[in-house]
């Protein structure tokens, strides 16, 4: 049976007494399905799995979306993206800075990301954390009348961080070639978005993608974006998951914001990633 421990007061759950390595059963899957949407991170230490198993037991949340950045695909399968900051013979191994700045996974496709899996392979010696921060709290304290007023409020998304676009900066989103940019297309997000499966209402990626505002001047549109991701990131609303060998953490991207901390480059660090869509979810037109 699943054992179940609080890593936070509000939210993250570990779980204890599983081997994502073997056939789990549909109530063994339900389970783990349950806690993690009720728990929006759910940690599962000490696994040992292929890239076949790994995403098998992703599979089972929704369909993988091969990251744009392909290059680092893996070899043994192209729905896991390799973060790493190893290099091989001058080259690197995998994508070295992630997301460091507070954004919500595929925020930027018309099909959002339900789930994001991490797979830890070689963890440093210092930092390499990941810091989340609750949207379904972030909207809960909001006052009244900016409920009332975002409520129907539409984001414009774009690949990339709001807060940097300087392509030689750590802090940039992850720099792509000219080919994945032309991939690369506007798409709307509600601000306010109800959770596709517990209903909750929770803000919206709105840090990171989201360059605007629908129907709203672009300098009126960027303030109530920095006010909103100001208040959804505040100490209080945050949870910061140190990662051992072995982990493979899956965590909500309707209902958090999350962010990956900085490392020294020459600090090694390898995760696989898989990160899987909402399935049968309608596209915003």
């Amino acid at each position: 049976m699943l054992a179940l421990t609080k890593l936070h007061e509000n939210f993250g759950v570990e779980a204890s007494g599983v081997d994502l390595a073997a056939l789990l059963s549909d109530a063994a899957f339900t389970e783990i399905k349950d806690a993690f949407f009720a728990g929006q991170i759910l940690v599962f230490r000490d696994q040992r799995l292929t890239p076949a198993q790994f995403h098998a037991f992703a599979r089972r949340f929704g369909p993988p979306e091969p990251h744009v950045i392909d290059q680092f695909h893996h070899p043994a399968c192209s729905d896991i993206l390799i973060l790493s900051n190893v290099m091989k013979n001058g080259a690197p191994t995998g994508l070295a800075d992630a997301g460091t700045y507070f954004h919500t996974d595929y925020s930027y496709l018309d099909v959002p990301a339900r789930g994001t899996m991490l797979y830890s392979i070689v963890v440093p010696k210092v930092g390499g954390d990941t810091l989340f921060a609750n949207q379904y709290a972030a909207y809960d304290d909001l006052r009244a009348a900016m409920k009332k007023y975002i409520k129907n409020l539409i984001g414009l998304h774009h690949y990339g961080n709001r807060d940097d676009l300087n392509e030689a900066s750590r802090t940039v989103a992850s720099v792509l070639t000219d080919e994945q940019k032309n991939r690369m297309n506007w798409v709307r997000h509600p601000l306010v978005r109800p959770h596709p499966v517990t209903g909750r209402k929770a803000l919206y990626a709105v840090s990171g993608s989201s360059f605007g505002i629908e129907g709203m001047p672009s300098d009126e549109a960027v303030a109530l974006l920095d006010e909103l991701k100001a208040h959804a990131t505040q100490p209080k609303y945050l949870y910061r998951l140190k990662y051992r060998v072995g982990d493979l953490v899956i965590w909500d991207n309707a209902s958090l914001l999350h962010s990956a901390t900085l490392i020294d480059p020459a600090d090694a660090r390898t995760l696989w990633r898989i990160t899987v869509k909402e399935p049968n979810m309608k596209v915003n037109s």
